[in-house]
């Protein structure tokens, strides 16, 4: 333990921008949230294709609008959560409280492994999407790079399972530092007051 850096006894600081860019769980947070916009905004963007003799858009999984929807729901909300646990990683080092610090950490872990499973359907049911697509929906190929792009960024060329794994041990590991923080307050009271 880098001495207390998890506990009440460094509550309070000041903010240091320098330190909170250094940290793992923040850079992963960052990756995370640009992978949120490369997926939804590829879908939103060329996700949907105009036919001639039909009129009307459809969506290039399939003729499918379910998976459309699903990568755009997922990848704007993975976009917001993102953004909100940057809010609480700069918010983190004022927390004074260790039971406050320990739910922060947990609701971290238990989101980071939904984030992993939903980014897990979502890679399935798009790539089947993808696979079982017909060619003469698509003869121009149009919005197909985008298409594979939203199906590649988040499990494909960066595995969502071992960044949210990753994001997850790393919160599992704040986890364990605040209950060593928390142990050591209780065993000896009078050495965690300055």
């Amino acid at each position: 333990m880098e001495g207390g850096a998890y506990g009440a006894g460094k509550a309070g600081g000041a903010f240091d921008p320098y330190t909170l860019v250094r940290q793992p769980h923040t850079i992963l947070r960052v990756v995370s949230w640009l992978f949120s916009i490369v997926v939804f905004g590829s879908i939103v963007n060329e996700g949907y294709l105009n036919s001639a003799s039909e009129g009307e858009e459809f969506c290039i999984y399939n003729r499918n609008p379910n998976a459309c929807s699903y990568g755009v729901a997922v990848g704007v909300l993975a976009f917001l959560t993102c953004l909100l646990y940057l809010a609480l990683d700069v918010y983190f080092p004022q927390i004074s409280s260790v039971k406050d610090r320990k739910k922060a950490v947990l609701s971290d872990i238990g989101v980071s492994a939904f984030w992993a499973f939903l980014w897990f359907v979502g890679f399935c049911y798009l790539a089947n999407q993808w696979q079982v697509s017909k060619p003469k929906d698509n003869p121009l190929n149009e919005g197909t790079d985008a298409a594979r792009a939203a199906i590649l960024f988040p499990t494909g060329l960066t595995p969502a399972l071992s960044w949210q794994s990753l994001t997850a041990a790393l919160a599992v590991r704040r986890f364990k530092d605040l209950s060593f923080q928390e142990e050591y307050s209780t065993l000896f009271p009078a050495s965690a007051q300055p």
